[in-house]
């Protein structure tokens, strides 16, 4: 009798256990701001407004507001921070103005001077290639620019680390400025076809196993 309510106490235990904290995937749209509270008198879109978010959900990571794509959240402090310490490689698509050459690409993943808190900072080396085909991710909320004004183009960038505006500031560095930046993976995570403004519920293990 001991042995079965054990059993039962510690079943229940697991399950309570496993309701305390919650995590989601979501696909921030274009001028939405990465947190749920915006201080300032000048009205700006926030995550709650897409989704019924339990209380005390947090954004691992951050987007800028004119950025698009995925974003990682919890209720889980320490979860958020263990995320955050691993140094996850992070997936950019980006499009910009003109046609992007290799040789450019070569010196993104070579590692590109930007500005940065007032001085001038060298990006680490990372990962980046051109994009043949162009992404469906529908329309923008807002629209970029008018085709007349000239081709664009798009490539791949991967960084593991996150300096405030960094993928639109290495861009610009090898000339060709950003006009669309929409992130499609974090580690082992991918945006795949969630769609703007979608949310998913994921599992702890698929953020524990976030960086294999």
């Amino acid at each position: 009798m001991l042995n079965k309510i054990f059993i039962n106490l510690n079943v229940n235990l697991q399950f309570n256990f496993s309701l305390m904290h919650q995590h989601f995937i979501l696909n921030k749209p274009y001028g939405y701001l990465s947190q749920f509270i915006y201080q300032l008198k000048r009205n700006k879109k926030l995550l709650g407004e897409l989704y019924d978010f339990p209380i005390g959900t947090m954004a691992i990571g951050r987007l800028d507001e004119d950025s698009e794509g995925l974003i990682l959240l919890t209720t889980d402090g320490m979860m958020s921070e263990l995320v955050r310490g691993k140094k996850v490689d992070k997936e950019y698509y980006v499009q910009v103005d003109g046609i992007i050459t290799q040789e450019a690409i070569d010196k993104i993943q070579n590692g590109v001077e930007i500005g940065f808190k007032g001085s001038k900072y060298k990006t680490k080396p990372c990962k980046a290639f051109l994009i043949s085909e162009i992404p469906n991710f529908g329309e923008r909320g807002k629209k970029i620019r008018d085709e007349r004004h000239g081709p664009t183009s798009w490539a791949s960038i991967t960084l593991n680390e996150g300096k405030f505006r960094q993928v639109r500031k290495m861009t610009s560095a090898v000339g060709f400025p950003t006009l669309r930046l929409v992130r499609v993976r974090i580690g082992n995570v991918y945006l795949n076809e969630l769609k703007s403004g979608e949310v998913i519920e994921i599992a702890d293990s698929q953020i524990l196993n976030i960086k294999s």
